[in-house]
C-alpha cells in the first residue's frame, strides 16, 4: 500500500532543494550572462528535465524508504550528501561563475549517484532504475559544464 504522505514528502524534498538552489543560483540571470556551446538546450528544458529527475529521486528515495532492508542508511546518506551538493551547484556555476570547480563538482556528484544507485539496486531494483535518466543527464551536464569553462 501506498503511503501518499510520505511519498509526496519525498518528491518534495528535492524539488524544494532545486529550486532554491535555482533561486540561491540566480540561473535565469546566470544562464544568460555566460557563452554556451552550440548543442546548450534551450532554456526552458533545464527546468523540466530536473522537476522530472527530482520527482524520480523522490520516487526512488520513497522506494528505499518503505523496504523491507533495515540497512538503508548508507544509501540515503549518499542521496542526502547529492542533493545538496546539487542544490550547491547551481551557485558556484551561476553566481560565482567557477566554471572548473562547477565541473569538478558535478563529477564528484556523478561518482556519489552511481554509489548511491548501487546501493539502491541491493535494496530494491526499481529504485535504482529511476536513477538511470539522472546518471544520464549528469553525464550531459558534465560535458555541458566543462565546455563552459573552455569557451569562458
Amino acid at each position: 500500500m501506498i503511503k501518499w504522505k510520505k511519498l509526496i514528502i519525498c518528491i518534495l524534498i528535492p524539488n524544494i532543494l532545486g529550486f532554491l538552489g535555482s533561486l540561491i543560483g540566480n540561473v535565469q540571470n546566470g544562464f544568460n550572462e555566460i557563452v554556451k556551446p552550440d548543442f546548450t538546450p534551450p532554456s526552458i528544458v533545464f527546468p523540466i528535465a530536473w522537476t522530472v529527475l527530482y520527482i524520480l529521486m523522490g520516487v526512488s528515495t520513497y522506494l528505499i524508504i518503505e523496504s523491507k532492508n533495515t540497512d538503508n542508511n548508507r544509501p540515503l546518506i549518499l542521496y542526502s550528501i547529492q542533493l545538496i551538493l546539487n542544490a550547491s551547484w547551481t551557485f558556484f556555476f551561476f553566481n560565482l561563475k567557477w566554471f572548473l570547480f562547477s565541473f569538478i563538482l558535478i563529477i564528484i556528484i556523478l561518482i556519489l549517484v552511481i554509489l548511491m544507485t548501487t546501493e539502491f539496486y541491493k535494496i530494491k531494483p526499481l529504485a535504482a532504475y529511476l536513477q538511470i535518466p539522472y546518471i544520464l543527464w549528469l553525464i550531459f551536464a558534465a560535458i555541458l559544464s566543462y565546455n563552459v569553462y573552455l569557451l569562458n
